[in-house]
C-alpha cells in the first residue's frame, strides 16, 4: 500500500473535522478562556479573574433560580412529550383516512417556525383578550394569568414545548411500531395476553431504541431553549422564567458581562454532558437491539 494510499481516508474526513473543530470546538475551548477573564465586549483588555465568574455565578440567588426554572421545565417537557407522545402514537398506529389526517395535524407545529409559534401562543394566552381564557370563561371558569404571573407562567411554555414537540415525537413513535415484528403479536394473541401485558412485555422493549432516542433529544433541546422565552416572557415575571441559555443571553449581550455569561455557559455544557453521560451509562444496558 503506498503512502497515497495510506493518506487518503484521512484526507476524505479532514472536511469534516475541520468544519467541526472550527464551529465546535474552537467556540467551546475560546468559551472556557473566556470563562476565567472580567471583559465588557468592547474594550480591548481582558481582566483575570481565575474562577472569580463562577464563585460569582454559585453565590447569585438569580443564577440558582435560573437552574431551578430550566430543571423543572426540562423535567415537565421531556416527561409530557414522552409520554403523551407514545400514547398517541399507540392509538394512530393504524390504517385509515382519520388517523393520517390527524397525524398530519398534529406534526405540523413541527415545520413551524418556533418564532411564529410563541407569537401565536402569546396571543393566546394573553389575559385580557386571549382565546384560552375566553374558553375557560365558557367553561366557568375565571380567566387564567397564563405568562403573567410566576406561578403560572413556567408552565404556560412548558405547554407551548409539548404542543410544538408532540407531532415529531409521535411520529417517530410510530415508526418504531411499525417496525415490530407482526409474529410478536401473533404469538401474544394466541397465548391470548391481555393488552397491558402486551405494552409491557413486547411493545416497550422493542421500542427502547426509540425512547432511548426521544428522550435524549428532548433532554438537550429543553436546556437549549431560548425563542420562546425571548418572545414570550423575556425571563419574566420576576426571574421565574429565566432558564440557561436565556441567562447567558442576557448577561452576555444585554449587560456586556462576558467572562460572566461564558462562566454560565461552562456549566450548562457540563450539566448537559455530566446528564447525557449518566443517562447512557444508566440506561444504554436496559435497550433491546434487534
Amino acid at each position: 500500500m503506498t503512502l497515497r494510499d495510506k493518506l487518503r481516508p484521512y484526507g476524505m474526513v479532514a472536511p469534516a473535522i475541520l468544519i467541526f473543530s472550527v464551529f465546535f470546538l474552537y467556540p467551546i475551548f475560546y468559551m472556557l478562556y473566556l470563562s476565567l477573564f472580567e471583559w465588557n465586549f468592547v474594550s480591548p483588555d481582558k481582566a483575570f479573574v481565575g474562577l472569580g465568574n463562577f464563585r460569582e455565578l454559585l453565590a447569585d440567588s438569580d443564577f440558582r433560580q435560573v437552574l431551578s426554572n430550566t430543571t423543572v421545565y426540562t423535567a415537565l417537557t421531556v416527561l409530557l412529550t414522552t409520554t403523551l407522545s407514545l400514547a398517541l402514537a399507540l392509538w394512530l398506529n393504524r390504517a385509515g383516512w382519520f388517523h393520517g389526517f390527524v397525524q398530519g395535524a398534529i406534526f405540523t407545529p413541527h415545520i413551524i417556525s418556533l418564532v411564529s409559534i410563541s407569537l401565536l401562543w402569546s396571543w393566546l394566552m394573553d389575559p385580557e383578550y386571549g382565546l384560552l381564557n375566553w374558553f375557560i370563561g365558557l367553561a366557568g371558569f375565571g380567566p387564567s394569568q397564563w405568562l403573567s404571573h410566576p406561578s403560572t407562567s413556567l408552565l404556560s411554555l412548558v405547554l407551548v414545548a409539548v404542543w410544538k414537540g408532540l407531532g415529531y415525537n409521535t411520529l417517530v413513535f410510530i415508526a418504531g411500531l411499525q417496525s415490530i415484528p407482526r409474529d410478536l403479536f401473533e404469538a401474544a394473541s394466541l397465548d391470548r395476553s391481555r393488552p397491558l401485558t402486551t405494552f409491557r412485555r413486547i411493545i416497550l422493549p422493542m421500542l427502547s431504541p426509540t425512547i432511548f432516542f426521544l428522550v435524549i433529544i428532548n433532554l438537550i433541546g429543553s436546556f437549549q431553549v431560548f425563542e420562546t422565552i425571548a418572545i414570550m416572557t423575556q425571563g419574566g415575571p420576576v426571574n421565574s422564567t429565566n432558564t440557561l441559555v436565556y441567562y447567558i443571553y442576557e448577561n452576555g449581550f444585554r449587560f456586556f458581562k462576558i467572562g460572566y455569561a461564558s462562566a454560565a455557559g461552562v456549566i450548562l455544557l457540563a450539566v448537559v454532558g455530566a446528564l447525557t453521560l449518566a443517562y447512557f451509562r444508566l440506561l444504554s444496558s436496559k435497550v433491546h437491539y434487534r
